[in-house]
């Protein structure tokens, strides 16, 4: 199956084109990078004296909680071909999973929400619903930088990042997600 999902991504990364500002699982692109970009642009703020707000976002069991006709709509309005959203529709609903535990394990059941575990495919469709999603809401943003699941919101005011943060707690309660937030002025 693993070969299966890197044969899947190898085709969507030919046609999905994500945002410069998502750092996780991207060509080129590493933790290392986002903390330096932030760093540069936090001393630029310090060696100048202005003021820089930020506020970092931790999405809570993300990949858990994405709503299957969300990676639908999120897969198509990101331009990938209906072969290819029928082939990861797929891999979703045919497949079952138990629970074990020390008594024993349970009986095989259909995982309705959320993205498979383990998959080498996961953090690419992840990467896709938080593209679209964060699409109406980081053009409002200076700066906002994005690591997998994690988010850095900063401005040169703290309304506008409160403001920013609220467009980003719509769009992900909207989606069914939830983010713990953490400011840092």
């Amino acid at each position: 199956m693993k070969l299966w999902e890197r044969v899947v991504e190898a085709r969507l990364r030919k046609v999905v084109e994500i945002c410069e500002q998502q750092y996780g699982f991207m060509p080129r692109k590493s933790t290392t990078d986002a903390i330096f970009a932030l760093r540069i642009l936090m001393e630029k703020y310090r060696d100048g004296q202005w003021e820089l707000h930020c506020v970092f976002v931790d999405l809570e069991k993300a990949y858990d909680r994405v709503p299957r006709e969300e990676l639908w709509y999120c897969m198509r309005k990101s331009g990938v071909a209906e072969k290819y959203v029928r082939v990861v529709q797929d891999m979703y609903e045919r497949s079952r999973t138990v629970v074990r535990c020390p008594v024993g394990q349970t009986e095989e059941f259909k995982v309705e929400v959320g993205l498979h575990q383990g998959s080498a495919l996961s953090p690419f469709l992840f990467a896709i619903v938080m593209d679209q999603l964060s699409e109406e809401v980081r053009q409002e943003s200076p700066w906002t930088m994005m690591f997998v699941d994690d988010i850095v919101i900063c401005s040169e005011s703290r309304e506008q990042v409160e403001e920013n943060l609220e467009r980003w707690r719509f769009a992900l309660e909207r989606r069914g997600m939830k983010g713990a937030y953490q400011g840092l002025d």
